[in-house]
């Protein structure tokens, strides 16, 4: 049996790991990948990696001192756990069945696609889905928001305070008389298309271009220097989602000590209710559940 299990391999999984292990908790984590999102990387063709803080640097150097420690971790993915009378059972993928008198869950989400041809291909090259991360980067440039309610708004707001112009394309719904969306019917350089469809995304290095339909069929192209896709994340917590309490989301309710409503296991970064999706918050995070990890373990070490 093992102290801990940590499940999810990106920033927030990786720094509880590294913590627990210096710890000397006798921990596993488990994970399809290591490093999560930080694997991803906009590339924009005026921006040089050097002008943008990632938190690569804290992140890279636990995945690879968790990567020579191969007895800590293994590729594989949790389908479930469940509660036992001396701590939980973590089922797998790979039909692994492994006990542990702990756990922290930091699987992060997904986000929620357009599925529309060439989102795929240009995939962080010059489309994104957090505008919250890279709005920075488009000083003066020509942009474009895709998505729905309150997160489609923040990210188009969020935007015009540094771009040219923005386009945000919005479904139909109420989100525009909320006060942000008012704000932005008002503002000089916010363009609303409202009940547009995007139907094709086309570039060359970088997506280029938006190709949009109209509710009467007829179509137009919009060139942008930038597009965010930002219709929300799923959060990948259904292999507790009948154990620990969730949020109307599906986020992992956490306290201020990263301890969700059952004792025993934890949660960090993006799968759980903080604030903000956020490389440098995660790692934050995952230290912290890899604290409160180990003075509940403890008494039994």
């Amino acid at each position: 049996m093992y102290d801990l299990i940590i499940v999810g391999g990106g920033p927030a999984g990786l720094t509880a790991a590294i913590y627990a292990l210096r710890k000397r908790i006798n921990a596993l984590l488990i994970s399809a990948d290591l490093g999560g999102k930080t694997n991803y990387h906009l590339s924009l063709p005026w921006i040089e990696d050097y002008q943008v803080i990632r938190g690569l640097e804290v992140v890279n150097k636990f995945r690879s001192e968790l990567e020579y420690l191969k007895f800590a971790h293994q590729i594989d993915k949790v389908e479930y756990i469940t509660r036992e009378p001396e701590g939980f059972l973590v089922r797998t993928a790979k039909g692994q069945e492994i006990q542990a008198r702990a756990a922290i869950i930091a699987t992060g989400t997904r986000q929620k696609r357009l599925k529309v041809p060439g989102e795929k291909e240009f995939t962080m090259r010059g489309l994104c889905y957090s505008a919250l991360s890279y709005a920075p980067l488009f000083i003066d440039r020509e942009t474009m928001v895709v998505g729905e309610g309150e997160l489609a708004l923040r990210s188009a707001a969020e935007l015009a305070t540094v771009a040219a112009h923005v386009y945000l394309t919005i479904g139909e719904g109420s989100a525009l008389e909320l006060p942000l969306g008012q704000k932005l019917l008002h503002t000089q350089n916010v363009s609303i298309l409202e009940n547009y469809q995007v139907v094709e995304i086309q570039g060359n290095s970088h997506a280029r271009s938006v190709i949009l339909k109209t509710a009467q069929d007829e179509t137009t192209e919009i060139i942008v220097d930038g597009l965010f896709i930002e219709m929300g994340l799923t959060p990948n917590s259904k292999m507790v989602a009948e154990l620990v309490e969730l949020d109307e989301q599906g986020r992992i309710r956490v306290d201020c000590s990263a301890r969700t409503s059952v004792p025993g296991i934890f949660a960090a970064g993006d799968v759980t209710t903080i604030f903000a999706e956020q490389v440098l918050i995660a790692v934050g995070e995952g230290a912290k559940a890899a604290l409160s990890a180990y003075d509940y373990l403890l008494p039994n070490l």
